[in-house]
């Protein structure tokens, strides 16, 4: 492969590149670019120490620098940048830390300078966010595993034997722990039931599922927007909580996973949807047990994650509530009766006991599980909305 003078640089680049990262003799690779081995020993060598711009003809940059790394160090971070090309200079310093525990770790810089010189950093805007927006507002916050998990459906794609590859995803959002990344078939409620139920006898149960406004989730009509799914985590005692409509960002943790997984998987391969499926089981082991997250202090997910000590021991078939409250059955199309009078609550509810309490203004309290859900009007018989927990 001779030079081509349109293209010096980039080709200079590309074998320096290649003779870094490949193991291919280095004599067959300058053969390859019709080159000897005095010529690509120092073109090599011009890269190591003044990056890109020493692949010029006429560079009058110095030969060598007190802060210059071995070449050895530079292959090991190249090295790991090419096997994971989306990690950035902290996760790559980490994880040489823990690969070559009895060498000197380069410090970030160093490293961002040499995926600078390699060509290698991707450059981007960074959108500033108005201070005065409080991003997280009414959403509940995790002190450890287990007390938010977060749950959502990545956009879909097709596969190369044309299925739509819709993956549901299931996270910890204390530990960035993924419990599972499923390509289903459909968003139903039962579906989607089927995927947790597998995690909850795993990992045990939440004590929050923070999700979208979307189906299955929520519902814009129901009461409380209750879905079949959101009741049966609350028939489980777990709070459902949701973003506000519009805001992505009060789910930037599960956001940020789901652009690496399209980045990683979705955009790297063209594969049938079985073959996904193996793909991303394995994204999420390395993601869970070998990527280092810099809110974790670059420890990996693995390394803080534990199941929950609430474990799941099958569904509920009936809540017990105090003696002094009444109880009612929804039916099958979300009515209770009353004193004869039949009163809507939600189809989300249907076959659940409900706990009916009568409050100071004269109405009755209307609890599911451990949720006050709403008050019946006794004058007018009709029920309205609240959202409160014992």
């Amino acid at each position: 492969m001779p030079w081509k003078e349109i293209n010096l640089m980039d080709q200079r680049l590309e074998f320096v590149q290649r003779a870094l990262t490949e193991a291919i003799p280095f004599s067959d690779l300058c053969k390859e670019y019709n080159i000897s081995r005095k010529t690509g020993y120092k073109w090599k060598q011009r890269f190591l120490n003044n990056g890109y711009s020493g692949l010029s003809d006429q560079s009058t940059r110095p030969n060598s620098s007190p802060n210059q790394l071995c070449e050895d160090t530079i292959i090991k971070i190249l090295q790991i940048k090419t096997a994971h090309p989306s990690w950035g200079a902290r996760k790559i310093q980490s994880i040489f830390e823990k690969s070559y525990p009895l060498e000197d770790v380069p410090s970030e810089s160093s490293i961002k300078r040499i995926l600078d010189k390699a060509g290698l950093v991707k450059k981007k805007r960074v959108s500033r966010v108005n201070p005065s927006q409080n991003l997280l507002r009414q959403l509940i916050q995790p002190d450890n595993p287990n007390d938010v998990w977060t749950v959502d459906f990545k956009g879909w794609w097709y596969s190369s034997d044309k299925f739509k590859c819709l993956p549901l995803t299931i996270r910890d959002e204390k530990s960035k722990f993924i419990h599972d990344i499923r390509l289903m078939e459909s968003q139903t409620a039962e579906a989607v039931k089927e995927v947790f139920l597998d995690v909850f006898k795993k990992y045990g149960l939440p004590k929050v599922i923070r999700s979208d406004n979307g189906s299955p989730f929520a519902a814009h009509h129901s009461p409380l927007g209750l879905t079949r799914l959101s009741a049966w985590w609350m028939s489980l005692g777990i709070i459902p909580d949701r973003i506000e409509p519009g805001c992505p960002y009060q789910n930037g943790g599960h956001e940020r996973m789901h652009r690496d997984l399209k980045m990683e998987v979705q955009r790297q391969y063209k594969a049938n949807l079985p073959f996904y499926q193996k793909i991303i089981d394995e994204w999420r082991t390395e993601f869970n047990t070998i990527r280092p997250h810099e809110a974790l202090n670059y420890k990996t997910p693995f390394e803080v994650y534990t199941p929950s000590p609430i474990k799941y021991k099958g569904d509920i078939d009936e809540i017990v509530y105090p003696l002094k409250f009444q109880t009612r059955k929804v039916s099958s199309s979300g009515y209770i009766k009353l004193n004869s009078v039949e009163i809507f609550i939600t189809n989300a509810l249907a076959g659940y006991q409900l706990g009916l309490e009568r409050n100071e203004q004269n109405r009755l309290n209307v609890w599911f599980n451990k949720f006050l859900i709403g008050e019946i009007d006794l004058q007018s018989y009709s029920f309205y909305t609240i959202q409160k927990r014992r």
